[in-house]
């Protein structure tokens, strides 16, 4: 099925040679500009919201059904100062993020409208020679999957997976449905959120019969040089990369002069474009924002000559004098060149762990696994689950590089322990440093622990014992999550019992991992 919007195809079918041509620019800051407008609680209510039974004031999504006119006059700025791509008025327009101000059934429409005004702004600058994108913004919710919002329960979650793949999905149809060119997933703090965007964004393609290109964006918060859910640079692409990005990047929380080394690893490392829209430096002690349109367009222009990146913007505090210095700034310079790197296995967990041909043995600590630890099952039936994550400690200390984790066991509801012992783990750093494998003979449980590991795991295992229409299935599951995979000689007919049997085996499951 094609896409049907024709207008999009033709613009998407110009991206790839734009971006070997030049440097794309991305809009700047949307909040900023609407706190120059002076907005009343009027203005957000509009006609729609007039009796609504909470204050609306700061849903700045909300404008693009009451006041569309600002938000399209906002973005005609940000064109006219030369952006290629402008973002959504979308930021929070998840049912999940509008249910704190009692719009959640608005989520859709506000989508939707968000991308018609955003394509109807572009619709009047662009031309023959020059096309210009819409980026449906999908933002990071205002909850987490990796983080527990209880200090006294590290294992509880006030959302899950499956609950950011609804929201998720719904934002991303509404999106395209408005006229959206492209999804940007962005302002990334936690990982797992990520994946379950990219998770839903895939069965929305699935659904719809075409696909547009996918933006992803993550957030460094501090100093650390990590994302609020432990995550490094690196691990962050290595986690996503399965989703085949148009790009990968980093926007919001620190200004250029902090970014640049973030920044720097991912263009290292990522053989996709690479886009920055930092902040205009960190904020000051009112909250705003000091960096100058001049300052801010110097270390772009710098990292652009350094070859670091091939999409730039700005992100809280910029506006448009800010993307006009940056557009000048990187006019003519040759955009980034994408890395050839070597096809080594990459896992990930809090850090990167790569896999390469002098890495000799990889260590797979098995004691956190029911079936191959007395005590670490006994621990886990008597329900000490804290005890029970001494052992994973321990593993990590001795030098495991990959955790095994596994509730094979009859006495145990499998699925549940999956799920509270990968966020315990999540809870804590010397542990989710490294990649986990996720270890079952039941596919209910190796799903459960897909949803909630942040980084890129290893399942263990799937076979061709049920058919390939079975394996094939769960291949793409785990595919779509992002993970690596271990596969079993086994088929139809059972184990394999001679090495003639193994090869012929795992040689039929390689070509239809492959191939198809």
């Amino acid at each position: 099925m094609a896409d049907p919007n024709r207008s999009r195809v033709d613009r998407l079918a110009r991206l790839p040679g734009l971006l070997a041509e030049r440097i794309l620019v991305l809009d700047g800051a949307m909040g900023t500009m609407l706190q120059r407008e002076a907005l009343t609680e009027a203005d957000y209510r509009g006609e729609q919201f007039a009796a609504h039974d909470r204050d609306l004031r700061g849903n700045h999504d909300l404008l693009a059904l009451t006041r569309p006119d600002v938000i399209r006059r906002i973005h005609a700025e940000y064109l006219a100062a030369g952006a290629d791509i402008v973002e959504t008025n979308s930021f929070t327009a998840t049912r999940i993020a509008q249910a704190e101000y009692g719009t959640a059934d608005a989520a859709a429409a506000i989508n939707r409208a968000a991308a018609a005004v955003a394509r109807a702004a572009c619709d009047d600058v662009e031309s023959a020679d020059r096309p210009r994108f819409v980026a449906g913004v999908i933002g990071p919710t205002s909850r987490t999957a990796s983080i527990s919002p209880s200090v006294d329960d590290p294992a509880y979650r006030n959302v899950t997976f499956a609950e950011l793949v609804e929201a998720y999905g719904e934002a991303a149809r509404s999106l395209l449905e408005g006229g959206a060119d492209l999804l940007l997933v962005e302002t990334i703090i936690d990982t797992l959120n990520a994946k379950a965007a990219l998770y839903a964004i895939a069965e929305v393609f699935d659904n719809l019969g075409y696909r547009v290109p996918i933006m992803i964006s993550g957030t460094i918060t501090d100093r650390s040089g990590r994302l609020l859910s432990g995550q490094t640079a690196e691990a962050f692409w290595i986690s996503v990369a399965h989703a085949q990005p148009l790009s990968i990047g980093l926007n919001c929380a620190l200004g250029p002069d902090l970014l640049r080394q973030h920044v720097q690893d991912l263009s290292r490392t990522a053989a996709v474009s690479t886009s920055a829209h930092p902040n205009a430096g960190l904020p000051n002690d009112l909250g705003g924002y000091d960096l100058s349109p001049a300052s801010m367009a110097e270390e772009l222009g710098a990292w652009a000559r350094d070859g670091l990146v091939n999409i730039v913007g700005g992100c809280c505090g910029t506006t448009p004098e800010h993307i006009a210095a940056i557009a000048a700034a990187v006019t003519g310079v040759r955009p980034r060149e994408h890395p050839v790197l070597p096809a080594y296995t990459q896992l990930s967990g809090l850090e990167p762990f790569t896999v390469r041909p002098d890495s000799l043995f990889v260590n797979v600590g098995e004691r956190t696994n029911v079936t191959g630890s007395r005590r670490f099952a006994k621990l886990i039936l008597d329900n000490r689950f804290d005890d029970a994550l001494e052992v994973a400690r321990q593993q990590v200390d001795a030098g495991a590089q990959v955790l095994d984790v596994n509730f094979d066991e009859g006495l145990l509801d499998s699925e549940a322990a999956m799920t509270r012992f990968l966020r315990l783990i999540a809870s804590e750093p010397a542990i989710a440093r490294i990649p986990v494998m996720i270890d079952s003979s039941r596919w209910s449980v190796l799903e459960a622990g897909l949803k909630g590991l942040q980084g890129k795991g290893i399942v263990n295992s799937i076979s061709l014992k049920e058919g390939e229409e079975s394996f094939l299935a769960q291949a793409r599951v785990v595919q779509r999550h992002g993970a690596a995979v271990v596969v079993m000689a086994f088929d139809e007919e059972g184990q394999a019992d001679t090495a003639e049997r193994k090869v012929d085996i795992l040689a039929r499951a390689y070509r239809m991992l492959v191939d198809e």
